[in-house]
């Protein structure tokens, strides 16, 4: 039934004279808006929290049919509401300007990390573990979050796989080299990014957040350090006997794929200094610069795939699982938001109008700490890019003040951008990504609850302290 109905609603969706969406001029009048708008999207975010867990076997087999209910629930309503020529025009404008680029550079990043394999005898101790986090948390703020993550998570979970305890190991990947260490450069998080287009300049952030990604950092290090080695001691101090009898030294298999992933984040930055023609698709502006950009990304996933050989994979635990799943949810998600951030972007107009206005007192003089909770709060549940720009505008959206006598506001929404999207496995791209990965190669991760009670009781305390330290 659905195979029909989609197709169906989508050809009636497109006839342009319904709306204004033809011409791309429709806008959401996102003050009018009542916040029951935003039902689709948090009955979303529910069935990604309670479907695996109340439902396993349904959710398993049926997961994408959820998400695209949920993005029905959003789009049918809107049609006969604002015309169904405008709904289309809006599914069209998240997808091809948000979704597509979204998961075409997650595609390209999952290939040709997954091309790459480390050979030899690295055993999951206490030690290792936290040099592997150190590394990744280096690495995202130069290959991004995303890279990192997909190039460090299997070594780490081929590491331990002799490991009783492993679940604290992905939790805390996901909270430093998924997030947390994506935050010295544009290149880290999309937030950033934006950022970097509105111009701020590349340095600014590792100006400015240093301090604050170190001191997280180490806490986080520091804590992981001492509960894997209570855990290694409570398993005995395991080491698998391949281990112990092999001398093989540690070695990269699949090393085109780095010159892939230096393509992939060239071609994410080249795609920022140039602007070309500009050309309509169902009335979605699209700029040439951009379009080249995402088709590049799949060049390279296959250039990857074609490249790198197919035991190396195996033997790498690849399988395409992952990316479907996270293609799947994720259309579910940034269609229902569509309304969520049209309520938001409408500032202290809109229905969440006090939740934007909490960041100014009443001489209109920004309250940082309310800057940094409110966009890390919302960039939990929410994608942490709109929701920074949300709060860049908020803040004045002028970057060369922004990065003088705003600095600390900025600084305060950087950091809760970035560093919040661990709070949840919505937050930031890979988050979803790394638990999926985890969960194939047979790791029993926490429900969407259950990740939650490890990010807000390790995490919140260091953002309360952060907090006190530089944004009061």
């Amino acid at each position: 039934m659905l195979k029909f109905i989609l197709p169906t609603l989508l050809a009636t969706l497109a006839m342009p004279s319904l709306g204004l969406a033809a011409d791309g001029h429709f806008h959401l009048p996102g003050a009018e808006l009542s916040i029951l708008w935003v039902i689709p999207f948090v009955c979303m975010l529910l069935s990604i929290a309670l479907g695996p867990l109340k439902c396993p076997h349904f959710w398993e087999h049926n997961f994408g049919k959820v998400a695209v209910f949920w993005a029905l629930m959003f789009l049918i309503p809107c049609g006969f509401v604002f015309g169904f020529g405008n709904a289309f025009f809006l599914a069209a404008d998240a997808i091809l300007l948000e979704y597509m680029p979204f998961i075409l550079l997650l595609l390209a990043l999952f290939t040709v990390a997954g091309g790459i394999r480390l050979k030899g005898s690295l055993v999951g101790t206490p030690i290792v573990n936290t040099a592997i986090l150190a590394v990744g948390t280096c690495l995202a703020s130069l290959m991004g979050t995303t890279g990192a993550a997909m190039l460090l998570i299997r070594p780490l979970l081929r590491a331990n796989a002799h490991r009783k305890y492993r679940v604290h190991q992905v939790v805390f990947f996901i909270f430093l080299v998924a997030n947390i260490g994506g935050s010295l450069t544009p290149l880290g998080d999309p937030p950033l990014f934006l950022g970097f287009l509105k111009g701020v300049s590349f340095f600014w952030t590792a100006q400015y957040l240093f301090t604050k990604t170190l001191l997280a950092s180490v806490i986080l290090l520091g804590v992981y350090f001492l509960l894997d080695t209570i855990l290694f001691k409570k398993e005995g101090s395991p080491i698998p006997a391949e281990a112990a009898g092999t001398k093989e030294k540690l070695a990269f298999e699949g090393n085109i794929n780095f010159l892939f992933l230096l393509a992939i984040v060239c071609n994410t930055l080249l795609s920022a200094q140039w602007t070309g023609p500009t050309f309509h698709i169902f009335g979605v502006p699209m700029e040439l610069q951009n379009v080249l950009r995402d088709i590049l990304y799949v060049v390279i996933a296959i250039a990857s795939w074609k490249k790198t050989s197919k035991e190396s994979r195996k033997l790498n635990g690849f399988s395409w699982a992952p990316i479907e799943e996270v293609a799947k949810l994720f259309i579910g998600i940034f269609l229902s938001m569509i309304l969520a951030i049209a309520i938001l972007k409408a500032g202290t107009d809109g229905a969440l109008g006090a939740v934007v206005g909490a960041t100014q007192n009443a001489a209109g003089e920004p309250i940082n700490a309310m800057f940094f909770w409110m966009t890390g709060i919302l960039s939990s549940f929410l994608d942490n890019a709109p929701t920074y720009l949300v709060f860049f505008n908020t803040a004045g959206g002028n970057a060369a003040e922004l990065m003088t006598t705003g600095a600390m506001t900025l600084a305060a929404i950087s950091a809760g951008a970035v560093f919040m999207g661990a709070v949840t496995y919505i937050g930031n791209a890979p988050n979803f990504m790394v638990k999926a990965i985890a969960e194939e190669q047979g790791v029993k991760m926490p429900s969407f609850f259950g990740y939650m009670a490890w990010s807000v009781g390790f995490l919140y305390p260091i953002f309360i302290l952060l907090t006190v330290l530089y944004f009061i």
